[in-house]
């Protein structure tokens, strides 16, 4: 081919592809779609119109006080169905007995009008018995005949009837006579007009009888005899019992009711451990309403549950540790991070079964990292030596001083976590606390490490004297120093204290201690003094003391978490079976804690061989020091802040707001001028809501108290800028 023509057809080629490839497209419009308003007149109004009102008529539906609940929620209408049922298979049984309490009653009433037995009362009131006796003899007698007569009229009657009509009128006439018996009978022994003949238990579906319910509040004196309840759910079946919720009348407060549970079981006839009363809150509940669950039988006898730890190859210590059940048998689950538990009770009821459920759940997580400090000196904590980072187990003065060296070490530990904690990003650590993703990167060594103390008395009674910055103090003072401090500023750091104690007493367990420590769990004690130092003040006031326990009930206790539960997050306390977790279940989860510490790389210290005690001089030892006294904490203070320390004390640690209304009368200070002084101080002033002496809440002004430990310390430290004087000009 010329080659001319060959560039010439190149060429054409090349024209042609480019018009393909810059071809021109049609139109793109950049916009939002927007559905069109429907319209409201036209052919096409009455259907909006009929959505309108269908809406209205379902709000109304769902909120009005004259539709039953059971046709408001699928629920309730499904066991508003099966009661339908179980009435209809019960109803002939139902009729027969109404049929039989009709006769008994007619056959009462004949016999009292054929004997003439009100006369008769009457004469005898009048104590004219003996002149009536001949009047009352006649009459007797008339009626006998009167009644004589009438039998043979009426089977006189029935024959007549039956040789003409045959049987049927006679079993329409039956028919009806036993409606009528079963209508006369269809009250039951108690109610007015009868007269009890046999005592007997009650059944649960009598007890949750709403009108009962009323009978057994007023017998409680929960109500007036003039009060009534209201009922907001139908009794219905859950699990092993009736559960049923009701509205107090106004005034009334549903604590009342869980405070006074024994008197109300009493009146239902149901013994005090089948009844649970909790308080309904949140958006569904209020002061006054309460939810009732009545068991079928004791809950708490069957054989325990073993854990359901022995299922998982692995758990995570971010999540809550399956502790136990509850009565209603829902699995009650224990949070551990950013919280402590203590657990309280006498011997051989479950403390220390109760305390290893808690640790069960850290050592199948190889990233904690444990301390176990075995005061028994048993065999109970042993397994446990092969996944703990320290352990010991004794109760020599030399095992409490390695305790008090170990406890000194993870002072050490908290303060440089939150040094290094400053200096991360706010990606990593977003509100200066450790989060999971920190708890398991090695290279920040901030794993969740948890202190377990079982007998924590021994320790705690030691007075073997120590040197803390000159001063020598027994060896059980400055424990109780040591936990109080990492309790209070350990959990954020990723700390958790657990212990376990049987002697739950003022004089053991330091109340600046019991403070601090997040979950209680209180199995059987001695007296309500003991159940109110494990669970906290007047417990027993609002309903709950584990001295009432029973016995027989091992492992059951009060649990007063820090939490979520499956009973709620705003649930006060519970009572909980732990789970059964026996030596040889216990050994199996030791042994799959330390393989998975293995397989991670994260075994330490005394289980890898490595137990190398901290001297009790430890570096931190001095660096804490003992708790300072208001006298020393107010040291280089400047006034009016030192005056509040002095004022506070140990309500410096222990309450979280203070209002200026209170410290202006406790000081004697003039408002205007204590305000100003305390800002230019860094210490200003916020509204926050207090509940006062009357149970009302109301919005004040005052100071947290951790603004003010922060400005102490500010000062004391030297950190604190000089405060500029004011600006007259």
């Amino acid at each position: 081919m010329n080659p001319s023509k060959r560039e010439h057809l190149d060429a054409a080629e090349l024209d042609r592809a480019r018009s393909r490839a810059v071809e021109p497209a049609e139109l793109v419009l950049d916009g939002e779609l927007v559905d069109d308003p429907p319209p409201t007149t036209g052919p096409r109004s009455r259907p909006v119109r009929w959505r309108v009102w269908w809406q209205r008529f379902t709000d109304w539906w769902l909120r009005s006080s004259r539709v039953p609940v059971s046709l408001k929620n699928r629920a309730q209408a499904r066991q508003a169905a099966k009661d339908a049922v179980a009435a209809a298979a019960r109803s002939p049984w139902r009729y027969l007995g109404a049929v039989v309490r009709g006769v008994v009653a007619g056959v009462r009433w004949w016999r009292r009008w054929v004997t003439v037995a009100d006369y008769r009362e009457a004469a005898e009131e009048s104590e004219k018995l003996a002149d009536k006796f001949t009047e009352i003899r006649e009459l007797t007698l008339f009626r006998w005949r009167v009644t004589l007569t009438v039998a043979l009229l009426t089977l006189t009657a029935g024959a007549l009837v039956f040789l003409i009509y045959g049987p049927r009128p006679l079993w329409t006439t039956a028919a009806l006579v036993s409606v009528a018996l079963a209508i006369l009978g269809r009250r039951k022994d108690g109610s007015p007009g009868r007269k009890a003949v046999l005592a007997g238990p009650r059944s649960l579906a009598w007890t949750m009888d709403p009108q009962v319910l009323v009978d057994a509040f007023r017998d409680a004196k929960l109500i007036s005899k003039d009060e009534t309840l209201r009922l907001v759910e139908r009794a219905h079946r859950i699990g092993e019992g009736w559960a049923i919720t009701v509205d107090l009348p106004a005034t009334r407060k549903a604590a009342d009711v869980i405070k006074h549970r024994e008197a109300l079981a009493s009146a239902l006839a149901v013994d005090e451990v089948q009844l649970i009363a909790e308080r309904v809150r949140g958006n569904g509940g209020h002061a006054g309403r309460v939810a009732l669950w009545v068991a079928d039988s004791d809950p708490y006898a069957t054989p325990p549950r073993r854990t359901p730890l022995l299922g998982v190859e692995r758990w995570d210590a971010w999540r809550p540790v399956p502790f136990g059940r509850d009565a209603r048998d829902r699995r009650v689950d224990l949070p551990l991070v950013w919280t402590s538990l203590l657990v309280g009770a006498i011997p051989r009821q479950g403390k220390t079964f109760a305390a290893r459920l808690a640790a069960a759940g850290l050592i199948l997580d190889p990233y904690t990292r444990l301390y176990v400090a075995d005061f028994k000196a048993g065999k109970d904590w042993d397994a446990c030596a092969r996944v703990a980072h320290r352990f010991l187990s004794g109760d020599d003065p030399d095992h409490v001083l390695a305790l008090v060296a170990w406890l000194a070490e993870l002072v050490g530990e908290v303060q440089g976590r939150y040094r290094r904690m400053r200096t991360l990003d706010d990606t990593v650590c977003p509100e200066s606390k450790i989060t999971p993703e920190m708890s398991r990167d090695s290279t920040l060594d901030m794993p969740v490490t948890a202190v377990i103390v079982d007998e924590v008395q021994v320790p705690l009674e030691e007075r073997t004297p120590v040197d803390v910055q000159g001063k020598r103090i027994p060896a059980g003072e400055y424990v109780g120093e040591l936990l109080t401090w990492l309790a209070k500023k350990g959990p954020a750091a990723g700390i958790v204290l657990v212990l376990a104690t049987q002697r739950p007493d003022s004089a053991t367990i330091p109340s600046g201690l019991r403070a601090v420590l997040g979950s209680r769990f209180a199995l059987r004690v001695m007296d309500w003094r003991d159940s109110n130092i494990v669970l906290g003040e007047q417990m027993n006031t609002r309903g709950y003391d584990a001295s009432r326990l029973l016995p027989s009930h091992k492992g059951v206790g009060i649990l007063r978490p820090d939490g979520d539960t499956a009973a709620g997050a705003d649930v006060l306390a519970m009572t909980v079976r732990t789970y059964y977790m026996p030596n040889e279940d216990w050994r199996t989860l030791c042994e799959r804690g330390r393989a998975l510490r293995d397989a991670a790389g994260t075994l330490t210290g005394h289980a890898a061989g490595q137990d190398i005690r901290p001297a009790p001089e430890h570096p931190a030892v001095a660096s804490l020091g003992a708790v300072p006294t208001p006298r020393e904490r107010s040291a280089n203070v400047p006034e009016p802040l030192a005056s509040v320390v002095a004022y506070l004390g140990e309500d410096l640690d222990r309450r979280e707001f203070v209002p200026t209304a209170e410290l202006v009368d406790a000081l004697g200070v003039e408002p205007t001028a204590f305000g100003r002084q305390m800002g230019e101080l860094d210490c200003r002033s916020v509204r926050d809501r207090i509940t006062d002496a009357d149970g009302h809440i109301r919005q004040v002004r005052g100071y947290f108290t951790a603004d003010l430990r922060a400005a102490i310390d500010a000062h004391r430290d030297g950190r604190a800028e000089p405060c500029e004087p004011p600006d007259d000009g």
